[in-house]
């Protein structure tokens, strides 16, 4: 009885350390290679599955579930890249659709402004 009682609660932790959720990181490209968008300089970003994403995005008319990946929130343009220290100090994503007047911007990846 004791030995199934054990299998029991040794297979419920093994199931919980593998079910435990782990911070991902995220991947950083260049800011070379952003071809497909703007290099925007945000002041955060999420997933848009994010309640305080969605959130935003409903109060702004997009609807849920239409909008994927990393969401840039209250961003404008960086400019000069190489020209005495331009750039951003808080989050550098390469974003492409930055047509909410820098509200939101949508597809965003984020960039190292030092590659």
């Amino acid at each position: 009885m004791f030995f199934k009682q054990a299998i029991l609660i040794a297979t419920a932790f093994a199931t919980l350390a593998v079910a435990t959720p782990t911070k991902m990181t995220r991947r950083t490209e260049p800011a070379s290679s952003c071809s497909t968008g703007s290099l925007d300089c945000c002041n955060s970003s999420g997933d848009a599955t994010d309640t305080s994403i969605t959130t935003l995005l409903a109060g702004i008319g997009l609807p849920i579930g239409s909008v994927t990946g990393l969401v840039g929130v209250t961003c404008s343009p960086i400019t000069g890249i190489g020209l005495g220290g331009s750039g951003c100090s808080s989050e550098a994503l390469c974003c492409s659709n930055n047509s909410f007047k820098g509200l939101v911007a949508l597809g965003c990846v984020p960039v190292d402004l030092s590659l």
